[in-house]
């Protein structure tokens, strides 16, 4: 009887090791290689990998599951800033032609065409009806609303130095964005796209922003602080501050659909930490590559998928035990991960 369900889970397409689950892949955006790495969520094998252009990042799916968006930048790539203010002086100038937001047919595993996307795109949010797009332009202290209908900007909306970390609220009518100079938070109502509302400032060079289900919390992290604020979004007050384990510079930010749990990447300090988001406390520490950054989960909340820079390679961790069970070798600098339930692709 046994060996008859086994037989059966096998031919319906049902991994037995691991229980039935939904079939998604995983696009890691290579930021030195100027490509995308599809990994399929089943096997963890790259099944293609597919030429995007200069400094691919910020990365996301269209609502319906159709196309993958990646913002491209021309901008050269800079360490972090000195104190002398001379970090910049010795790069080459910015390709602004490179600047843009490439789109990948999924069906066709191919680039179709790039949008504009104001200077130096890095991260984007998408409206909650998928017909706006929201771009942090790091170079410009700006956000650009673009019309993807049209294809074109309609709107640029100024905010703090650097902004990096977009996100939008549960309920779809605000954005969230995060500026890394100040540590500035700004908000901007996405029924009206006018100017940006300072939230709160942090400091630390915020890199990113997570909200709970209901939107009254925001947690940021601050990457040279080796904190994470929670911010209360109604009061625009900073209500309680998270202190990482040593070492720890906290870059991208995963809330779980229930929002008991919140996943932190380390960065440098070659970690993934999970904050229960009652006790704001961490309660899971999951070591992974070099410079983890981007962060996804698989749709059934079982796996963290993690991108690590210097590594190359891209930490598949077990949520249950916080542990890294498998690593994925990906392009030259993996940097942005979003996971796509798989149509038939």
């Amino acid at each position: 009887m046994r060996s008859l369900l086994f037989l059966a889970a096998f031919f319906l397409g049902f991994d037995v090791a691991r229980g039935a689950s939904e079939k998604f892949l995983v696009a890691v955006s290579n930021e030195r290689s100027g490509d995308v790495s599809l990994i399929d969520g089943d096997s963890r094998k790259v099944i293609d990998t597919i030429r995007v252009g200069k400094r691919p990042r910020g990365i996301a799916a269209s609502l319906d599951g159709k196309f993958l968006y990646v913002a491209l930048s021309g901008s050269p790539i800079a360490g972090p800033p000195r104190k002398d203010g001379k970090d910049e002086e010795n790069l080459p100038p910015a390709d602004r032609a490179a600047d843009g937001i490439g789109v990948i047919d999924l069906a066709a595993r191919k680039l179709t065409k790039v949008m504009p996307s104001g200077i130096d795109p890095e991260q984007f949010a998408l409206s909650g009806d998928g017909s706006k797009m929201y771009i942090a332009n790091e170079d410009a202290a700006a956000v650009s609303v673009l019309d993807l209908g049209s294809g074109k900007i309609v709107k640029q909306i100024k905010v703090g130095e650097e902004p990096e970390g977009m996100k939008l609220s549960p309920d779809g009518r605000t954005v969230y964005v995060t500026c890394e100079t100040r540590g500035e938070i700004f908000s901007i109502d996405t029924a009206t796209d006018e100017a940006a509302e300072l939230l709160v400032t942090i400091r630390g060079r915020p890199r990113s922003i997570a909200l709970l289900p209901d939107g009254s919390r925001g947690y940021v992290p601050a990457e040279t602080l080796g904190k994470v604020s929670v911010v209360d979004t109604a009061t625009k007050k900073i209500v309680n501050t998270i202190e990482l384990p040593k070492g720890a510079r906290p870059m991208g930010t995963l809330m779980s659909r229930d929002g008991s749990r919140l996943f932190v990447s380390a960065g440098r300090a070659t970690y993934v930490y999970a904050i229960d988001t009652k006790s704001n406390e961490v309660v899971g520490a999951a070591k992974v590559g070099i410079r983890a950054w981007g962060v996804g989960m698989s749709p059934d909340e079982k796996f963290l998928f993690v991108a690590n820079g210097p590594s190359n390679d891209v930490s598949v961790v077990d949520v249950a035990t916080m542990k890294e069970v498998f690593s994925v070798t990906c392009g030259d600098s993996p940097w942005g991960v979003a996971v796509v339930k798989r149509r038939e692709y």
